[in-house]
């Protein structure tokens, strides 16, 4: 039997058609360039089954981190994929030990030091696109977080339906201490985890397992790595578009989730005492005064030594704003954030903390502004500051598809 068009599916379509017409020749050949290119295509591999799809992240000797080419592919198959009435849901997935690593760091840090601003620009701009595209998908779709999943890793993930946690998975973000600060959707979604585990794990970087993210809210379902393949041969025999069927269907494949007795989430209550604060400083004097009773106050003060002061004044100021902004605004507060961090108006924090973690590996960033006291008001609003009217602001299509809260 033919199975029926949903309308809004088509008014979809047709209205994605009609916003693509204002894409400019030049950049729709580069795209379709990109997407054809075999060697592009193989970065990001597709696995079919009856009535489901899955995009294959595969850079393993990279951690699966993504790439511009990576991020505009991958939106290409989703929106063909959710325009397909012949398939019902998709999947995520990563090869290797790493769902992903996040963005590909070494490379935008190649970019900027050849003064190609213009190519990290693009980079942002595709993967946030993309990150918007998952928030707002009308179609059941799931991501496997299988491994290591930072940053960006996570920016393409959380905002979906359903996230499949393991008993292999890492999660972090740890954009602080490379002089960065936690983006790709992170101000949404940390911001609405219990407490203030989100100002926690933004300025700590601190990382949390497989358990600990269905036990918060940031995975959905929880499988141990050994049964991944044998639910995924159960899930490619689906043949509905039904999210409760799919949420039944992981939950009876599924793991039950026991949390850790030494799990960060049994502190909440003394996180929360500490991250409570309006300021970066007055959280540093709250987690001092703990230092010498809770050990979460030396770990915790051992992280943020050694990240980005500027960092973790905006990272903060982020968070606090992520808790009132839908998920379109958040991403658009960060995309001016990171264009003004490449910009090196006020510090060149951004390309030292990539250089010392990921380059040289020595470990001994040199900060531009060394201590909170030393950042002031002005440098940190200038990171949430309207960009020049020279340079566009990021373009969701927020009339099309309805952000969420």
């Amino acid at each position: 039997m033919q199975r029926l068009i949903s309308p809004s599916l088509i008014r979809r379509s047709l209205q994605r058609q009609s916003h693509h017409c204002y894409t400019t020749v030049a950049a729709q050949t580069q795209q379709d360039t990109h997407f054809q290119n075999p060697h592009f295509q193989q970065e990001v591999l597709v696995e079919g089954r009856a009535f489901s799809r899955a995009a294959i992240l595969n850079r393993p000797p990279k951690l699966n981190a993504l790439t511009t080419s990576m991020a505009g592919r991958l939106q290409r198959l989703y929106e063909s994929w959710e325009d397909n009435s012949q398939i019902g849901f998709v999947t995520m997935k990563g090869n290797g030990r790493a769902f992903c690593s996040g963005a590909d760091m070494v490379t935008i840090y190649r970019l900027l030091q050849e003064g190609n601003d213009a190519a990290c620009k693009e980079f942002f701009r595709t993967l946030y696109q993309f990150i918007y595209l998952i928030g707002t998908y009308l179609k059941p779709n799931l991501t496997i977080l299988d491994g290591i999943t930072m940053g960006g890793g996570a920016g393409v993930a959380v905002p979906g339906m359903f996230r499949i946690a393991t008993d292999k998975t890492v999660f972090a973000t740890p954009e602080v201490q490379m002089g960065f600060h936690p983006d790709a959707g992170a101000s949404f979604y940390l911001s609405r985890l219990p407490g203030y585990l989100g100002e926690f794990l933004a300025l700590t970087g601190e990382r949390l397992n497989g358990p600990e993210l269905v036990a918060c809210g940031l995975a959905t379902h929880f499988s141990l790595n050994a049964k991944l393949a044998w639910i995924e041969e159960r899930l490619g025999q689906l043949m509905t578009d039904d999210p409760s069927v799919i949420s039944e269907s992981l939950a009876q494949y599924g793991d039950l989730v026991y949390v850790d007795k030494n799990s960060l989430l049994h502190k909440i209550d003394r996180i929360d005492k500490y991250f409570c604060h309006d300021t970066v400083e007055e959280i540093v004097d709250a987690l001092k005064a703990g230092e010498s009773h809770d050990e979460l106050c030396s770990t915790a003060l051992k992280k943020l030594k050694e990240a980005s002061p500027l960092s973790l004044k905006i990272t903060l100021q982020s968070i606090r704003e992520g808790r009132f902004q839908p998920l379109d605004q958040c991403l658009a507060r960060e995309y001016r954030t990171s264009l003004h961090c490449i910009s090196k108006q006020v510090s060149g924090d951004f390309c030292e903390g990539i250089r010392a973690r990921l380059v040289d590996k020595d470990f001994a960033p040199k900060w531009d502004i060394p201590s909170l006291e030393a950042v002031t008001k002005d440098m940190v609003d200038l990171y949430f500051a309207p960009l020049p009217i020279s340079e566009p602001e990021l373009n969701l299509p927020t009339a099309l598809r309805e952000p969420f809260m």
